[in-house]
């Protein structure tokens, strides 16, 4: 039973026999990413105090342009989990492949690996919009003792022990699930200290509004632009609205709230899509799927998906359950 007002350390706490594994590791895990996400949203909230926003002169490993902030918070999360000694494995979105963390007796005894998208919407600092940092968290499948290897990490989201996102906007908060429910927890910054907000986070299963970058539009797949086309008819209770802020986080989180469908559709310039399985979709489904909504490929589950590489993009539907099951009919009705 959650209790509104709680800390998050207290909910982790009097939650974790509810865990599917309660060694207390995986509460460690998540305390880790809390403490690192308190530092990137501090150097976030100073952006346009200091030098890091804009471009750092690189291209990551998706052939994107990395922003400073980008890189600051990769390095904050994965200094923090090397730090603590509770994983064998993490994986970003902005690194070429996976790093091996070696405990101090070097015996490999941890558990769990993560993955781990550390700034989403970046580019979206610049002009004061919120972003977020997604996680993954899996157990890792070859033998406790050994080195992790790739297939520790290309596991189907199914595979999930936890997942969630924090959200730095108008307030910070941390959202997850273990697989018993999605619960929502908003910093309070005069103290350092998350609290329970948003308790047993649900989609409503009807939704009135739509996320998609529409300016792609003319690249989409005909059942793509079809059921765009039947959002914006006045039918019911229809027109819908459309909201597209370009950060996965914050446009997912409107709509666990209020009601939608988010959309990232392969396309002629994205022949797979443009999202990555691991770092943002696998995390974004299961916890649209513990919050009652739906995520999909337009033909499957995403989280029955199984991982070929790193990072793998695919086509990405979530949100509203009844939403979702609209879009994959246009879609699956076009590729007849």
């Amino acid at each position: 039973m959650t209790k509104k007002h709680q800390t998050l350390g207290e909910y982790i706490i009097e939650n974790q026999n509810s865990f599917r594994y309660s060694s207390g590791e995986l509460s460690k895990l998540i305390n880790a990413l809390r403490l690192a996400a308190k530092v990137v949203n501090h150097e976030v909230n100073k952006a346009g105090l200091v030098d890091i926003l804009g471009a750092a002169g690189e291209v990551n490993v998706q052939g994107e342009n990395q922003q400073k902030l980008d890189v600051m918070a990769n390095n904050i999360f994965i200094e923090t989990l090397r730090n603590r000694e509770i994983v064998c494995g993490i994986a970003s979105e902005e690194e070429d492949d996976f790093i091996t963390i070696n405990s101090s007796d070097d015996n490999h005894q941890n558990k769990y690996v993560v993955l781990i998208d550390p700034l989403d919407g970046s580019s979206n600092i610049d002009v004061n919009v919120s972003v977020g940092t997604i996680f993954s968290i899996y157990r890792r499948v070859t033998p406790i003792g050994s080195p992790v290897q790739i297939e520790d990490f290309l596991q189907p989201g199914r595979n999930q022990v936890a997942a969630g996102y924090i959200v730095y906007g108008t307030s910070t908060m941390i959202v997850y699930t273990t697989g018993d429910g999605v619960n929502g927890f908003t910093l309070n910054p005069a103290i350092g200290t998350f609290y329970l907000s948003n308790p047993n986070m649900q989609f409503p299963e009807n939704g009135k509004i739509y996320s998609v970058n529409e300016g792609n539009y003319i690249h989409f797949p005909q059942g793509v632009k079809d059921y765009i086309k039947y959002c914006q008819k006045e039918e019911g209770d229809r027109p819908y609205t459309s909201r597209y802020i370009g950060s996965l986080v914050s446009d997912f989180h409107r709509n666990m709230i209020k009601g939608g469908i988010y959309m990232y559709p392969k396309s002629s310039i994205a022949e797979e899509g443009k999202l990555r399985l691991l770092y943002e979709c696998n995390p974004i489904a299961f916890l649209a799927e513990q919050a009652g909504g739906k995520a999909s490929n337009g033909f499957t589950p995403i989280m029955d998906i199984t991982p070929t590489e790193l990072h793998q993009r695919v086509p990405f539907f979530c949100g509203s359950k009844n939403m979702v099951e609209k879009v994959e009919e246009f879609i699956q009705k076009a590729n007849q």
